[in-house]
């Protein structure tokens, strides 16, 4: 399957080809998100009954799921938890505002977005330090925050991408250009967003 042969080096221009993730908030979206051109699916939603036919259905269709830890029903915000998902489930990899949690997924060889909130200067600075532990790429919320983008990306060597908020094809643009990877939205016109050639 396509999600165990992808790194995170391998990853980037698979996001680079397609750089808009399908956020899905609901299990009725999840066909439209499978059908998108979208390459990464984060799955905002799910439970214990629910999540590995979703996993499953994503795979299928070719795609690479990616499992918020933080939004799951009836499943534990820790060890047990993670090690469920990651062994049951076996999603490509988790987000979660947990740095403790990203890091139990990445002792199960699943890789980890860490989604961090920009409110202020202090939460940008906090976050630049979160960034360094064990997570492979970091997602800024909300997306639209460009000027945040372009200075954690200075100071992180992790691949961002940009969500929350992203509901025009000129917020992935402006998100894109200020050195995100990629963004993720739940707005599923941009599911089949495609980068415009430069011209000149």
């Amino acid at each position: 399957m396509i999600q165990e042969a992808v790194s995170i080096d391998s990853l980037l221009p698979l996001l680079s080809d397609a750089p808009v993730i399908a956020a899905v908030r609901a299990p009725e979206q999840l066909q439209k998100a499978c059908d998108a051109r979208a390459r990464v699916i984060f799955l905002l939603c799910g439970d214990l009954f629910t999540l590995p036919k979703m996993v499953e259905t994503i795979r299928d269709a070719g795609k690479i799921p990616f499992v918020h830890l933080d939004l799951l029903d009836g499943v534990g915000r820790d060890a047990g938890g993670v090690r469920w998902v990651a062994h049951a489930v076996k999603p490509y990899g988790v987000l979660s505002t947990r740095v403790p949690l990203l890091k139990m997924a990445s002792e199960q060889n699943v890789r980890t977005v860490l989604r961090m909130f920009l409110v202020d200067s202090s939460s940008v600075e906090t976050g630049a330090r979160m960034a360094k532990s064990a997570v492979d790429m970091v997602e800024i919320m909300p997306g639209l925050v460009t000027r945040a983008i372009a200075a954690l990306n200075v100071r992180i060597n992790r691949p961002i991408i940009a969500g929350g908020m992203i509901e025009r094809a000129a917020d992935v643009e402006r998100a894109l250009k200020a050195g995100a990877v990629a963004v993720s939205t739940s707005e599923p016109s941009l599911w089949t967003w495609e980068r415009r050639e430069e011209n000149g």
